[in-house]
């Protein structure tokens, strides 16, 4: 991901310099099991713990001779062991996945915690505006067009559960992407003691592998790319919400506006959606990644390296730009401006036409047959959609060309937009509940 959508704490969760940390932590912590075992030298564990991590840049010197990763890090690393003898017994027993699936591991474990306390903020904060705004009657819109009355609470509480959940998802995730193996070459432990294994997934707060070939199947971390995507697109939704709020025919809604702020280039009257309009965006590049790293479950026999390319984009760009997503869209929530008085305009925009439900419903109780209310109420709206007249007028026009008697008194009861959103209070305590 490049530097402008990178926040530093999830951007240094996967630098080379961190990724180099961690596999000083995992060799480091096998060499102690070892140890203990009396497997290797017990002298060898101090020098090793004391090396610091090799820079990338050295690393990046050796593998260009090399052609390999792991060895380049193990070569680069030996050279900062006092004395370097030690650093022959790092490695042993090891293959190369058991390393990097170990450390993979923690790495994700790491940014989902980055997420989680994030999805926490924005949780609260859409929790929060909803709340704030539960009495704030707006249009309820299908297809676009003008339904019934609604608050605009109510169509918040939707996101901040959708996104609660999303975050529910991902700690679940959390548990399936925190797996590690150290099970040697083909998985089968034949150079290394499965207490090694334990011993370090103890200490890094992982879980063992149920099994493993040489490498951990990659439907734990599917899941979890899943899940990423899955929030990054609850976010797009409220972005969306935004950005159609914010068009100059309803204008309901504003994204934050800075002082010195501009919107175009040409325009000078211009305020853009540009936050939501950036978060619809990279919502797609959250997605993008979940079939490049579903495709690699299926690996040849024991183990191949398909997967290892693809991660090393995939992963970190998931990670890097759902963090993002979530930072921007607490920033949208948090600063939007509702415009209270433009949502009540638009409600009666329409001269009543939203009303058209509840004036069926009242017409059937009055013994007429659906079909005949039906016919008559939408007779009354294409005539008010037509010429503007308000809905009243054209439905006492109607009615009385069809000899139907109404009782005014009671659609003047029935047409006020409270008493569509009367039953709406369980919903909002079940959002104040909501953390």
């Amino acid at each position: 991901m490049i530097e402008r959508y990178t926040l530093p704490e999830m951007g240094r969760v996967f630098s080379d310099a961190h990724k180099y940390e961690l596999w000083c932590q995992v060799e480091t912590l096998v060499l102690e099991a070892h140890a203990d075992d009396g497997t290797v030298p017990a002298d060898a564990v101090e020098p090793v713990r004391a090396a610091p991590p090799p820079t990338p840049e050295r690393v990046a010197e050796i593998e260009a001779v090399t052609q390999h990763d792991v060895i380049a890090f193990l070569t680069a690393w030996a050279d900062n062991t006092e004395p370097r003898e030690a650093a022959a017994w790092v490695h042993f027993g090891m293959t190369s996945s058991d390393l990097l699936d170990t450390a993979l591991a923690a790495q994700l474990v790491e940014a989902t915690d980055i997420l989680l306390a994030k999805a926490d903020t924005l949780v609260a904060a859409l929790r929060d505006h909803a709340l704030a705004h539960r009495g704030t009657l707006r249009v309820g819109r299908t297809h676009g067009i003008h339904g019934e009355p609604d608050v605009w609470g109510h169509r918040v509480a939707d996101f901040a559960f959708g996104l609660a959940r999303s975050r529910d998802r991902l700690r679940r995730a959390r548990e399936a992407v925190g797996v590690m193996a150290v099970s040697g070459p083909v998985g089968t432990y034949s150079n290394i003691d499965p207490r090694v294994e334990a011993y370090v997934a103890e200490r890094m707060g992982l879980r063992p592998a149920d099994v493993s070939t040489q490498v951990v199947l990659r439907d734990g971390i599917s899941e979890w790319v899943s899940c990423l995507a899955i929030t990054a697109t609850v976010c797009e939704a409220v972005a969306l919400e935004v950005r159609h709020g914010q068009r100059t025919e309803v204008r309901e809604l504003w994204e934050p506006f800075g002082k010195g702020q501009k919107g175009s280039s040409a325009m000078p009257h211009k305020r853009n959606p540009i936050l939501s309009e950036r978060i619809c965006g990279m919502a797609r590049n959250v997605r993008a990644q979940i079939v490049p790293v579903m495709e690699g479950i299926p690996l040849w026999h024991e183990r191949d390296i398909s997967h290892s390319s693809t991660e090393r984009i995939s992963l970190p760009d998931a990670a890097i730009a759902a963090d993002y997503l979530l930072h921007v869209t607490t920033r949208l929530v948090s600063g939007l401006v509702v415009d209270t008085d433009r949502m009540r305009a638009n409600l009666d925009s329409t001269g009543g036409l939203i009303y058209s439900s509840t004036v069926v419903s009242e017409l059937i109780e009055t013994g007429a047959s659906r079909e005949d209310v039906y016919a008559l109420v939408q007779a009354a709206a294409m005539g008010t959609w037509d010429s503007g007249t308000p809905f009243r007028e054209t439905l006492r026009a109607e009615a009385a060309e069809r000899g139907v008697a109404l009782d005014e008194e009671r659609l003047d009861e029935v047409c006020r937009p409270e008493r569509f959103v009367r039953r709406l209070d369980g919903l909002f305590e079940r959002l104040a509940k909501l953390s």
